[in-house]
């Protein structure tokens, strides 16, 4: 495949920034300065953090906005900066019931012999992984007596090797000369590359719902592509997500599974392969969140895919990165965090004696938000070229975005209104809610969803 500018046919930088928003040009860049709608941005405040979590919130959802205003030619933009903010937390406020706990019991950080580690325990292969390293049972405080004995690397390296998730707190210095650090730094924050076979489409948006008629075939979990596939829906996309038999979501399905049909296969049994062939076959848009081999071990590598469904748009997203040697570890938000230095300069500018992350899991969303735009260029270098595209993010690659952007004080404020008083009321299979009003304008096009919320597996899988 070539790697491709969707006007130009070249490589695009990813760098620089502009007055509008610290991080617009950044993660906007790519959409040609000729055709980039113009954009408003709302309100005052940032969320409290080292970093500056709402400029890269506000960024982020501009840059899938602009992306949907250039598919219909509408010529403004506007992100609410409160709204954007609240919505990087949640979407939601449940009605006369309670989400469970986002976190198990025996997640989170831990101080070792020489720093300190998180583990990331919430799926049960996961937890099973790490206690079968740590030899103890789940009970935290034996987890905690038993990770003090370790060093944080060796810990998280067998950890990782056991098929586990944990990452230990670096600083970001320590990231930058790390390998898998130095990797990230060279590669672009969307790596793109444009299908070789050129096919007919007779698809068109229409100017009030860009998306109707395009199929979305979501294979991504909590919480990055949930997102993105979430937004993607907002703008009439009609979106199938697969879920393999055991897995759940629980504290967060209510919120991200918004406007979508939700299905399950087991991808290792050979007449559930052949449906999701059959789905690939039929769909216009491909997200994965797999790690990055993942998909190629089953059979379904990036040029079966395109084989499959020529034209296809094939966006995916990883936790630390498509090169170097992490290029297919397991990770989650809060796992790149530790290891980017995020959370030691959170612990450093607060005086804290532990890691201090963001108040918000602010790389999942915004990542969320950029393969939403990918996902929308990708369908514009459809209409254009007549060809699919590829696309490859990682949470480590936003990351470094974020950690070269502007500091941040833990003094900032957001606006202290409740974001809930514009909420309208949803009935979902879970209770009634409340659902935020979206932070995102498009002129002519504004953003809703036709389903509510629903739960994983309550739709077969077919179009």
């Amino acid at each position: 495949m070539n790697k491709i500018n969707v006007d130009n046919n070249e490589a695009t930088s990813q760098t620089g920034f502009v007055s509008e928003n610290a991080f617009t040009e950044v993660f906007s860049g790519y959409l040609p300065h000729k055709r980039r709608p113009e954009l408003s941005i709302i309100g005052e405040g940032s969320l409290p953090s080292a970093f500056a979590v709402t400029d890269l919130a506000v960024a982020s959802i501009a840059a899938a906005g602009r992306e949907v205003a250039a598919l219909i030619g509408s010529d403004h933009v506007a992100v609410d900066r409160f709204l954007a903010s609240a919505w990087f937390q949640t979407s939601i406020r449940p009605i006369g019931w309670d989400l469970p706990p986002v976190w198990d019991a025996v997640a989170g950080d831990y101080p070792t012999a020489d720093g300190w580690i998180r583990l990331h325990t919430n799926a049960p292969h996961h937890r099973a992984a790490a206690m079968a390293v740590l030899g103890c049972r789940e009970d935290r405080e034996v987890v905690a007596a038993r990770v003090a004995g370790w060093s944080a690397e060796d810990l998280e390296l067998a950890v990782a090797e056991a098929g586990g998730c944990a990452a230990a707190m670096r600083d970001i210095e320590s990231w930058r000369h790390h390998a898998q650090g130095i990797a990230v730094a060279n590669e672009d924050l969307i790596s793109r590359w444009l299908g070789e076979e050129t096919v007919d489409w007779s698809w068109q948006p229409q100017p009030d719902r860009p998306l109707a008629g395009v199929r979305v075939l979501d294979l991504t979990r909590i919480l990055a592509g949930p997102v993105g596939t979430r937004f993607l829906a907002g703008y009439g996309a009609d979106v199938l997500r697969i879920d393999p038999p055991d897995w759940d979501e629980p504290s967060v399905a209510p919120d991200v599974t918004l406007g979508k049909r939700c299905a399950r296969l087991d991808l290792r049994s050979p007449d559930d392969r052949q449906q999701f062939a059959s789905l690939v076959a039929q769909a216009d848009v491909l997200v994965h969140g797999y790690r990055s081999d993942a998909l190629e071990r089953l059979g379904f590598g990036t040029n079966e895919l395109q084989r499959l469904s020529p034209g296809l748009v094939d966006v995916a997203l990883d936790a630390y990165g498509w090169s170097g040697p992490w290029a297919t570890r397991r990770g989650f938000d809060s796992l790149v965090q530790m290891s980017s230095g995020i959370a030691h300069a959170g612990m450093q500018r607060t005086g804290a004696s532990r890691p201090v992350p963001l108040p918000v899991q602010a790389l999942d969303h915004a990542a969320g938000y950029l393969v939403a735009a990918a996902a929308v260029q990708g369908l514009r270098t459809r209409l254009l070229h007549g060809r699919g595209a590829t696309m490859r993010l990682s949470l480590a690659r936003v990351a470094a975005v974020l950690i070269d952007g502007p500091a941040s004080t833990f003094d900032d404020t957001i606006e202290h209104a409740d974001p809930f008083e514009l909420a309208t009321r949803e009935e979902t299979p879970f209770g009634p809610l409340q659902r935020l009003a979206p932070p995102l304008d498009i002129a002519g096009a504004p953003q809703h969803w036709t389903r509510p919320a629903s739960r994983l597996g309550s739709s077969p899988a077919t179009w």
